[in-house]
């Protein structure tokens, strides 16, 4: 980071540049990634000292940190402006008057073992005054630009000295107009109250235990009329106060909590107290790409961008496996084969692991990488144990297994009786018909993809994104809607949201957010239903995945379970070997369940009227939707390019009331 001088600084401001630095002397940083009508200090964030003075100072580390305020900066870091302090409170207080501002006791104890020169107290004095200089010149710039702002002084403190429950939040407003400012304090409140950490109990009240009487505050609301100072302490639960030890996740926790309530309240000000129009709270953010987010992404994707994990599961004798499996009279358990693993397990590991994703300002962003980046290290260990008995223990790690919900909505859906106006039997199309069908289909979406035949596939037809290549088995059988079905499924959600993702400046979401099955299954399963293809028989196939996964995961034999679908479902011998085999390639393959379970879950989105247009810019995870809905209103990445046909128009036909009143029983 750039170091410049106070002056340099407050000549930034005025030219409305964008820029970061520390103070040329080290006593505080500043970062103007946007100017929007809100700011971010942590004034007592640092526990600095120079070094003519260590030599002075009664009081030990523990006895310093207990009074600061440890890692309050990293609260705000995600904002786009931001002044954190760098020393130590107990050099100069930012939040004391000027004459006030060196102690000599502080808290009951004695601050220095010898008297401060003049000199020295001087200096600590132009320190305190030169802070001052900027937070003036950066409120009268964004005053100046917007007509008002607000600032969000964090701070924190220690909760046990105190006899009394006491709340996570404090708000200190008691010099505030609150004629004035009263319906954003209240805001604030309510934003802060809706805060809650794991395992923590949590409250926010206002003039609890600090009433604001800090001197960043009276400086702000003494020179400036239209800025509200929102003084908030929060309760010191993320550290041990007795040892000084931190909590990492619940620092992480509250980073992404406040940012959020931050950014809320932010647009809620802006709409009633400045010029400021924007259409959501992340449009308050920067539109900057941090340097930091580049770099881990190129990284990242140089690392795994060949990674298929699909590709290596399929076996490449399955045919073969078929044929002896039916000779046996079904009694044989299939010996899968797979093409060996073009991957070092270790090293890239090691690699992925070196990526520096706690450079990553944004603490939204840096979650999203830092859980892809875990998500590989399960992937890469499912891939690494195929074909042992480890490979189910890893699947189930990552992909994890049917609920009780999950199979309560599987046996819902196999307890259904036949629909009438579905016919049992309808003509196959010949392959030449397929073919030429996905072909009309890629060019109607404008998409570039190759189609070939292939034996290395299990089901019927498959994507392969990293190779924009659809794959059909060549003996597969297709009728009219089942085709159709598959073009809904496989070109208007699998491929199409790789063509997007490939539109990206980031690469993330070509790689693939974690988990991303569920929500990418659950979407193209949409896509069947709203095109009008989907069928009871497609229906129950999806319900059987979940039941044949549940009961291979309780010891059930490839053998049990090709007998439960053909003797107990009345299921052809071809479709329960594939089924079955899906679910046993590798070892045990637990992906399958999800595509019920995120069908749920993304008709429940649908049903909502919730925009599923953020989820196809890539292989995305409804768990980080918040957080690319943020990132496409920050212009850090494109909205989709290509959007599913059947989501944009949904086809209306006949059977429509059926399926809505079978779907409605769905948990």
């Amino acid at each position: 980071m750039q170091q410049l001088s106070i002056n340099e600084i407050i000549r930034n401001i005025r030219d409305e540049k964008i820029f970061e630095a520390t103070t040329s002397d080290g006593s505080f940083r500043i970062k103007i990634n946007r100017y929007v009508p809100y700011c971010c200090t942590a004034i007592h964030h640092g526990a600095a000292l120079r070094k003519s003075l260590k030599e002075k100072i009664a009081l030990d580390d523990f006895d310093r940190w207990y009074e600061e305020d440890p890692h309050t900066g990293d609260f705000i870091e995600s904002m786009p402006i931001t002044l954190i302090g760098l020393d130590s409170r107990y050099e100069y207080d930012l939040n004391r008057k000027p004459e006030e501002c060196v102690f000599d006791i502080a808290w009951g104890k004695k601050v220095w073992k010898s008297t401060l020169s003049p000199k020295e107290r001087q200096l600590s004095v132009t320190k305190h005054a030169n802070y001052y200089k900027v937070t003036h010149a950066l409120i009268e710039k964004l005053e100046g630009l917007f007509g008002g702002s607000v600032v969000y002084d964090i701070h924190s403190y220690n909760h046990m000295r105190w006899d009394r429950n006491v709340p996570l939040f404090n708000i200190g407003c008691e010099s505030i107009d609150l004629k004035k400012f009263g319906k954003c304090i209240d805001h604030w409140n309510n934003e802060l109250s809706d805060i809650s950490l794991t395992g923590i109990e949590s409250q926010a009240a206002i003039n609890d235990v600090f009433y604001g009487r800090g001197y960043n505050l009276e400086y702000i609301n003494t020179n400036f009329k239209n800025t509200l100072v929102l003084a908030t302490e929060i309760k010191k639960v993320y550290c041990n106060e007795l040892t000084g030890a931190d909590y990492p996740k619940v620092i992480k926790e509250l980073q992404q909590k406040l940012k959020q309530a931050i950014l809320n309240n932010a647009h809620y000000f802006s709409s009633l107290k400045t010029n400021w129009k924007a259409k959501s709270a992340s449009h308050l953010l920067d539109k900057k790409i941090d340097p930091a987010i580049e770099n881990v992404d190129k990284q990242l994707y140089r690392l795994l961008k060949n990674f298929e994990l699909l590709a290596y599961v399929n076996p490449t004798n399955t045919a073969v496996e078929q044929r002896k499996f039916f000779k046996s009279k079904c009694t044989e358990s299939p010996m899968f084969k797979y093409s060996p693993i073009k991957i070092n397990p270790f090293e890239l590991k090691q690699e992925l692991g070196g990526l520096k994703t706690q450079d990553i300002n944004d603490v939204s962003i840096r979650h999203l990488y830092e859980s892809v980046i875990n998500s590989f290290f399960d992937k890469i260990d499912l891939l690494a144990s195929l074909n042992s008995r480890k490979f189910l223990y890893n699947s189930l790690r990552y992909f994890g297994r049917p609920s009780k919900i999950d199979l309560l909505n599987a046996q819902y859906v196999l307890l259904l009786p036949a629909i009438p106006s579905e016919p049992k039997r309808m003509p196959h199309l010949s392959m030449d018909e397929v073919v030429s069908t996905f072909s009309n289909a890629l060019d109607d979406y404008g998409i570039k993809c190759k189609i070939e035949m292939s034996n290395r596939v299990i089901s019927q037809i498959m994507v392969l994104n990293s190779k924009r290549t659809v794959l059909i088995r060549p003996d597969a059988k297709f009728t009219r809607r089942e085709v159709n079905a598959l073009i809904e499924h496989e070109i208007g959600v699998h491929m199409v949201t790789t063509q997007n993702s490939g539109q990206q400046h980031l690469k993330i979401f070509n790689l693939g957010l974690p988990v991303n099955t569920r929500t990418q299954e659950g979407l193209a399963i949409l896509s069947e239903y709203l095109s009008g293809n989907f069928t009871l028989k497609r229906f129950k196939k999806i319900a059987l995945r979940v039941v044949v996964t549940d009961m291979m995961c309780n010891g059930a034999t490839f053998i049990d379970c090709y007998n439960y679908l053909v003797n107990q479902q009345q299921i052809s011998t071809s479709d329960a070997y594939t089924i079955v085999t899906r679910i046993f390639r590798g070892g045990g393959f637990t992906k399958d369940y999800l595509y019920l379970s995120g069908f749920v879950r993304i008709l429940k989105l649908w049903n909502s009227n919730t925009d599923l247009s953020p989820l196809l810019v890539g292989k995305t995870s409804l768990d980080f939707y918040d957080t690319i809905v943020e990132m496409i209103d920050r212009e850090m990445i494109a909205k989709p390019q290509f959007i599913t046909k059947s989501i944009e128009k949904p086809f209306e036909y006949e059977q429509n009331g059926i399926y809505d009143y079978i779907i409605s029983g769905l948990k």
